[in-house]
């Protein structure tokens, strides 16, 4: 197989695909729900996630002025509902309404979870800073939220059970596959 270079970045979808989450916010009363794609743990210790957010969106602002946010991870079977809060205005509806979307209260922060996460994070804004088009919004993981069948005994994603969403780009969606999974033992394969 032939590959191409070329400057720059390409297609950004070159990287995907990706874990999809859902952002929650909330502030002056207003709650909002966004489809995030940039997104990664920072430190354990303390325990740090960031973000990548476009100032455009309504939950950048919510964001900021509530200075906290909900990280919640969804399993491939809510892909429609991941889908269509990606895909609609918070300016311009109540995503919690409009498509049903069940909530639990928050430990540490005044944001909505939401009820079909198999994990959930609650996040105090510690930071943000623009890079080219998004700003990084960095938040202390305050709480956590977890569903317990979903995960092994090791803490790992049983997807046995639970397969998680994932945006490969433009409209799709797709998840992992049981019989992909490999263990690769680091003690043997860390040392070579």
């Amino acid at each position: 197989m032939a590959k191409v270079s070329m400057e720059g970045a390409g297609q950004f979808s070159y990287q995907y695909p990706r874990l999809v989450v859902i952002v929650t916010s909330q502030a002056r009363g207003k709650e909002n729900a966004m489809t995030v794609a940039w997104h990664s743990p920072i430190s354990v210790r303390p325990p740090l996630y960031g973000i990548a957010v476009t100032p455009q969106r309504s939950s950048y602002e919510l964001i900021l002025e509530g200075k906290e946010f909900g990280v919640n991870f969804l399993p491939f079977e809510k892909a429609e509902l991941i889908a269509s809060v990606g895909g609609s205005r918070g300016k311009e509806i109540d995503k919690f309404e409009r498509f049903h979307i069940p909530k639990e209260k928050a430990l540490k922060t005044a944001v909505p979870l939401l009820k079909d996460a198999y994990l959930a994070y609650e996040c105090r804004l510690i930071d943000h800073k623009a890079y080219g088009d998004h700003e990084w919004l960095v938040g202390e993981i305050l709480a956590t939220h977890i569903l317990e069948e979903a995960f092994t005994s090791q803490g790992v994603l049983d997807v046995a059970r639970f397969n998680p969403a994932l945006y490969l780009s433009g409209e799709f969606y797709i998840t992992t596959r049981r019989e992909t999974l490999q263990h690769l033992d680091r003690r043997v394969y860390g040392r070579r």
